[in-house]
Protein backbone atom coordinates (compact mmCIF):
# COMPACT_ATOMS: atom_id res chain seq x y z
CA UNK A 1 0.00 0.00 0.00
CA UNK A 2 1.10 3.37 -0.96
CA UNK A 3 2.33 5.75 2.34
CA UNK A 4 0.26 8.61 0.18
CA UNK A 5 -2.65 8.37 -2.32
CA UNK A 6 -4.45 11.05 -4.15
CA UNK A 7 -7.50 10.35 -6.21
CA UNK A 8 -8.72 13.09 -8.34
CA UNK A 9 -8.59 15.39 -5.47
CA UNK A 10 -10.38 18.86 -6.34
CA UNK A 11 -10.03 21.66 -4.33
CA UNK A 12 -12.38 24.94 -5.57
CA UNK A 13 -12.52 27.95 -3.13
CA UNK A 14 -15.53 29.56 -5.20
CA UNK A 15 -15.14 30.01 -8.73
CA UNK A 16 -11.17 29.25 -8.51
CA UNK A 17 -9.85 26.48 -9.15
CA UNK A 18 -7.15 25.62 -6.53
CA UNK A 19 -6.37 21.75 -6.98
CA UNK A 20 -7.57 20.16 -10.32
CA UNK A 21 -7.96 15.99 -10.48
CA UNK A 22 -4.54 15.26 -8.89
CA UNK A 23 -3.90 11.92 -9.00
CA UNK A 24 -1.02 10.67 -7.10
CA UNK A 25 1.16 8.02 -5.38
CA UNK A 26 3.99 8.01 -2.66
CA UNK A 27 5.39 5.45 -1.70
CA UNK A 28 6.48 4.08 2.00
CA UNK A 29 9.71 5.62 2.32
CA UNK A 30 9.82 8.20 -0.49
CA UNK A 31 11.09 12.10 -0.47
CA UNK A 32 8.53 13.29 -2.63
CA UNK A 33 9.01 16.92 -4.02
CA UNK A 34 6.39 19.07 -4.82
CA UNK A 35 7.05 21.91 -7.15
CA UNK A 36 5.54 25.04 -8.15
CA UNK A 37 5.16 28.77 -8.66
CA UNK A 38 3.46 31.00 -5.76
CA UNK A 39 -0.68 30.32 -6.34
CA UNK A 40 -0.04 26.87 -7.59
CA UNK A 41 -1.96 24.77 -5.02
CA UNK A 42 0.52 23.33 -3.36
CA UNK A 43 -0.13 24.51 0.42
CA UNK A 44 -3.69 23.53 -0.45
CA UNK A 45 -2.99 20.27 -1.46
CA UNK A 46 -0.83 19.74 1.89
CA UNK A 47 -3.95 21.04 3.75
CA UNK A 48 -5.84 18.54 1.90
CA UNK A 49 -3.36 15.44 2.49
CA UNK A 50 -3.25 16.43 6.02
CA UNK A 51 -6.69 16.28 6.68
CA UNK A 52 -6.88 20.04 7.80
CA UNK A 53 -9.30 20.68 4.92
CA UNK A 54 -11.56 18.42 3.04
CA UNK A 55 -11.78 18.25 -0.90
CA UNK A 56 -14.46 19.20 -2.77
CA UNK A 57 -14.15 16.41 -5.01
CA UNK A 58 -11.78 12.93 -4.86
CA UNK A 59 -10.19 11.56 -2.14
CA UNK A 60 -7.08 10.52 -0.50
CA UNK A 61 -5.32 8.19 1.78
CA UNK A 62 -2.78 9.20 3.83
CA UNK A 63 -0.83 5.54 5.87
CA UNK A 64 -3.86 3.89 4.78
CA UNK A 65 -6.51 6.40 6.26
CA UNK A 66 -8.96 8.52 4.43
CA UNK A 67 -8.18 12.03 5.20
CA UNK A 68 -12.15 12.76 4.93
CA UNK A 69 -13.14 10.73 7.99
CA UNK A 70 -12.51 11.95 11.23
CA UNK A 71 -9.03 13.07 11.49
CA UNK A 72 -8.07 12.28 14.79
CA UNK A 73 -6.73 8.88 13.59
CA UNK A 74 -4.85 10.75 11.02
CA UNK A 75 -3.40 13.04 12.95
CA UNK A 76 -1.74 10.24 15.39
CA UNK A 77 -0.01 8.91 12.54
CA UNK A 78 1.43 12.11 10.28
CA UNK A 79 3.33 15.34 11.18
CA UNK A 80 2.88 18.48 9.44
CA UNK A 81 5.41 21.37 8.84
CA UNK A 82 3.67 24.69 7.85
CA UNK A 83 5.79 27.42 6.08
CA UNK A 84 4.95 29.81 9.14
CA UNK A 85 4.88 27.39 12.17
CA UNK A 86 2.98 29.43 14.93
CA UNK A 87 4.48 29.17 18.61
CA UNK A 88 3.71 30.52 22.53
CA UNK A 89 6.13 33.11 22.26
CA UNK A 90 6.10 33.83 25.86
CA UNK A 91 6.33 30.17 27.00
CA UNK A 92 9.61 28.02 26.55
CA UNK A 93 10.72 25.41 24.15
CA UNK A 94 9.76 22.62 26.56
CA UNK A 95 6.13 24.22 27.49
CA UNK A 96 5.50 24.49 23.67
CA UNK A 97 5.94 21.00 23.24
CA UNK A 98 4.58 19.79 25.90
CA UNK A 99 1.00 21.97 25.05
CA UNK A 100 0.99 19.96 21.63
CA UNK A 101 1.84 16.68 23.19
CA UNK A 102 -1.45 17.04 24.85
CA UNK A 103 -2.89 16.43 21.53
CA UNK A 104 -1.19 12.43 21.08
CA UNK A 105 -2.00 9.49 23.37
CA UNK A 106 1.58 8.13 23.08
CA UNK A 107 2.34 7.83 27.02
CA UNK A 108 5.92 8.48 26.14
CA UNK A 109 5.90 12.30 25.44
CA UNK A 110 8.22 13.41 28.14
CA UNK A 111 10.79 11.04 26.73
CA UNK A 112 10.17 12.54 22.86
CA UNK A 113 10.35 16.05 23.47
CA UNK A 114 14.04 15.52 25.73
CA UNK A 115 14.93 13.08 22.37
CA UNK A 116 13.64 15.68 19.55
CA UNK A 117 15.06 18.75 21.92
CA UNK A 118 18.59 17.15 21.77
CA UNK A 119 18.46 16.08 18.25
CA UNK A 120 17.56 19.99 17.16
CA UNK A 121 20.40 21.27 19.20
CA UNK A 122 17.70 23.07 21.22
CA UNK A 123 18.04 21.18 24.60
CA UNK A 124 20.19 23.92 26.22
CA UNK A 125 17.67 26.39 25.26
CA UNK A 126 14.98 24.27 26.32
CA UNK A 127 13.73 26.58 29.59
CA UNK A 128 14.07 29.87 27.15
CA UNK A 129 11.07 31.66 25.70
CA UNK A 130 10.21 30.62 22.12
CA UNK A 131 9.79 34.66 21.19
CA UNK A 132 13.80 35.12 21.78
CA UNK A 133 14.76 32.30 19.53
CA UNK A 134 15.81 32.89 15.85
CA UNK A 135 13.67 31.59 12.65
CA UNK A 136 16.16 29.16 12.42
CA UNK A 137 15.59 28.25 16.07
CA UNK A 138 11.92 28.10 15.73
CA UNK A 139 11.70 25.82 12.60
CA UNK A 140 13.87 23.36 13.84
CA UNK A 141 11.66 23.14 17.05
CA UNK A 142 8.61 23.35 14.67
CA UNK A 143 10.44 20.36 13.04
CA UNK A 144 10.74 18.66 16.70
CA UNK A 145 6.95 19.42 16.90
CA UNK A 146 5.63 17.77 13.98
CA UNK A 147 7.68 14.49 15.11
CA UNK A 148 6.09 14.25 18.44
CA UNK A 149 3.72 11.68 17.48
CA UNK A 150 6.12 9.47 15.62
CA UNK A 151 4.69 10.30 12.22
CA UNK A 152 5.11 7.35 9.05
CA UNK A 153 4.31 10.32 7.08
CA UNK A 154 6.04 14.25 7.18
CA UNK A 155 3.83 16.76 5.51
CA UNK A 156 7.23 19.94 5.20
CA UNK A 157 5.74 23.23 3.76
CA UNK A 158 8.55 25.16 2.45
CA UNK A 159 10.85 24.29 5.19
CA UNK A 160 13.58 26.06 4.69
CA UNK A 161 12.07 29.32 3.77
CA UNK A 162 13.94 32.08 4.94
CA UNK A 163 16.82 30.90 6.49
CA UNK A 164 19.99 31.74 6.88
CA UNK A 165 22.50 28.82 4.52
CA UNK A 166 23.93 27.34 7.85
CA UNK A 167 20.29 26.58 9.30
CA UNK A 168 18.81 25.67 5.90
CA UNK A 169 21.68 23.18 5.48
CA UNK A 170 20.77 22.22 9.18
CA UNK A 171 17.54 21.68 8.53
CA UNK A 172 18.11 19.33 5.22
CA UNK A 173 20.46 17.40 7.34
CA UNK A 174 17.50 16.35 9.60
CA UNK A 175 15.62 15.64 6.77
CA UNK A 176 18.14 13.47 5.22
CA UNK A 177 18.30 11.67 8.62
CA UNK A 178 14.62 11.29 8.65
CA UNK A 179 14.87 9.84 5.20
CA UNK A 180 17.20 7.34 6.31
CA UNK A 181 14.77 6.56 9.11
CA UNK A 182 12.27 5.41 6.58
CA UNK A 183 10.11 7.88 7.14
CA UNK A 184 7.72 9.06 4.00
CA UNK A 185 8.54 12.97 3.53
CA UNK A 186 5.92 15.09 1.01
CA UNK A 187 8.07 18.09 0.56
CA UNK A 188 6.91 21.70 -0.83
CA UNK A 189 9.23 24.08 -1.79
CA UNK A 190 10.81 26.79 -3.86
CA UNK A 191 14.34 25.37 -3.43
CA UNK A 192 15.06 23.39 -6.41
CA UNK A 193 18.83 22.58 -5.65
CA UNK A 194 17.27 21.62 -2.14
CA UNK A 195 14.59 19.20 -4.25
CA UNK A 196 17.14 17.81 -5.99
CA UNK A 197 19.44 16.73 -3.36
CA UNK A 198 16.85 15.37 -0.95
CA UNK A 199 14.22 13.78 -3.56
CA UNK A 200 13.38 10.46 -4.95
CA UNK A 201 11.22 11.66 -7.52
CA UNK A 202 9.85 15.46 -8.10
CA UNK A 203 6.22 16.12 -9.04
CA UNK A 204 5.99 19.54 -11.07
CA UNK A 205 2.37 21.45 -9.80
CA UNK A 206 0.26 24.22 -11.46
CA UNK A 207 -3.20 23.40 -10.24
CA UNK A 208 -2.71 19.98 -11.42
CA UNK A 209 0.15 17.70 -12.27
CA UNK A 210 2.82 18.72 -14.64
CA UNK A 211 5.12 15.86 -14.60
CA UNK A 212 5.83 13.60 -12.06
CA UNK A 213 9.26 11.14 -12.02
CA UNK A 214 12.62 11.43 -10.58
CA UNK A 215 14.95 14.33 -12.03
CA UNK A 216 17.17 12.16 -13.95
CA UNK A 217 13.90 10.69 -16.08
CA UNK A 218 12.47 14.13 -16.38
CA UNK A 219 15.88 15.22 -17.75
CA UNK A 220 15.86 12.12 -20.69
CA UNK A 221 12.06 12.65 -21.42
CA UNK A 222 12.63 16.51 -22.48
CA UNK A 223 16.63 17.10 -23.14
CA UNK A 224 18.58 14.72 -25.65
CA UNK A 225 21.37 13.69 -23.69
CA UNK A 226 24.44 15.81 -24.56
CA UNK A 227 28.31 15.51 -24.03
CA UNK A 228 31.28 17.63 -24.44
CA UNK A 229 34.59 16.39 -25.38
CA UNK A 230 37.58 18.89 -25.04
CA UNK A 231 40.52 17.43 -27.70
CA UNK A 232 44.07 18.90 -28.56
CA UNK A 233 42.63 20.23 -31.84
CA UNK A 234 39.96 20.43 -34.03
CA UNK A 235 39.84 19.83 -37.85
CA UNK A 236 37.90 19.28 -40.98
CA UNK A 237 38.43 15.49 -41.00
CA UNK A 238 36.95 15.34 -37.51
CA UNK A 239 34.04 17.46 -38.18
CA UNK A 240 33.31 14.98 -41.95
CA UNK A 241 33.71 11.81 -39.96
CA UNK A 242 30.99 12.74 -37.76
CA UNK A 243 28.40 13.64 -39.79
CA UNK A 244 28.78 10.24 -41.37
CA UNK A 245 27.50 8.73 -37.81
CA UNK A 246 24.05 7.93 -37.24
CA UNK A 247 24.24 7.71 -33.54
CA UNK A 248 25.48 11.57 -33.87
CA UNK A 249 22.14 13.61 -33.72
CA UNK A 250 23.59 17.16 -33.80
CA UNK A 251 27.02 18.64 -32.76
CA UNK A 252 29.06 21.91 -32.83
CA UNK A 253 32.19 23.11 -31.71
CA UNK A 254 33.87 26.20 -30.48
CA UNK A 255 38.15 26.10 -31.19
CA UNK A 256 38.79 22.62 -29.30
CA UNK A 257 35.25 22.33 -27.66
CA UNK A 258 33.31 19.71 -28.99
CA UNK A 259 29.50 19.55 -28.31
CA UNK A 260 26.82 16.33 -29.11
CA UNK A 261 23.72 15.08 -28.89
CA UNK A 262 23.74 11.33 -28.63
CA UNK A 263 20.51 8.64 -27.90
CA UNK A 264 22.31 6.45 -26.05
CA UNK A 265 25.22 7.66 -24.46
CA UNK A 266 26.61 4.59 -23.03
CA UNK A 267 26.08 2.88 -26.21
CA UNK A 268 27.46 5.05 -28.79
CA UNK A 269 30.44 7.03 -26.98
CA UNK A 270 33.23 4.44 -27.31
CA UNK A 271 32.45 4.45 -31.27
CA UNK A 272 32.46 7.85 -31.55
CA UNK A 273 35.49 8.39 -29.25
CA UNK A 274 37.31 5.94 -31.56
CA UNK A 275 36.17 7.89 -34.71
CA UNK A 276 37.30 11.40 -33.21
CA UNK A 277 41.19 9.81 -33.10
CA UNK A 278 41.07 7.85 -36.29
CA UNK A 279 40.39 11.28 -37.54
CA UNK A 280 43.47 12.66 -35.94
CA UNK A 281 42.06 14.43 -32.80
CA UNK A 282 43.37 13.87 -29.07
CA UNK A 283 40.16 13.43 -26.56
CA UNK A 284 41.54 15.31 -23.63
CA UNK A 285 38.30 15.42 -21.36
CA UNK A 286 35.11 13.65 -21.73
CA UNK A 287 32.02 14.51 -19.66
CA UNK A 288 27.89 14.35 -19.85
CA UNK A 289 26.35 18.11 -20.09
CA UNK A 290 23.68 18.24 -17.23
CA UNK A 291 21.05 20.03 -17.34
CA UNK A 292 19.71 21.27 -14.17
CA UNK A 293 16.22 20.32 -12.21
CA UNK A 294 15.44 24.77 -13.00
CA UNK A 295 15.64 24.67 -16.28
CA UNK A 296 13.28 20.94 -16.27
CA UNK A 297 10.97 23.26 -13.93
CA UNK A 298 11.09 26.42 -16.07
CA UNK A 299 10.36 24.86 -19.35
CA UNK A 300 7.38 22.53 -17.95
CA UNK A 301 5.71 26.24 -16.45
CA UNK A 302 6.28 27.64 -19.49
CA UNK A 303 4.61 25.39 -21.78
CA UNK A 304 1.75 25.00 -19.59
CA UNK A 305 2.08 29.59 -19.86
CA UNK A 306 1.67 29.12 -23.17
CA UNK A 307 -0.97 26.17 -23.12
Amino acid sequence: MAAIEAHQLTRHFGKLVAVENLDLEVAQGEVMGFLGPNGAGKTTTIRMLSGMIAPTSGYARVAGIRTDDPVEKLHEVIGLLTESPGFYNRLSASRNLEYFAGFYSQNDMPSRIESYLKIMGLWERRNDPVGTFSKGMKQRLALARALLPGPQVLFLDEPTSGLDPEAAEEVRGLIKKLSGEGRTIFLSTHNLTEAEQLCHRIAIFRNHLLALNTPERLRRQLFQRRVSIRLDKFNEAISEALKKLAAVKFFEHQENQLSLSVDNLEKDLPGIIQTIVFAGGGVLEVKEEEHSLEEIYLILIREEDKA
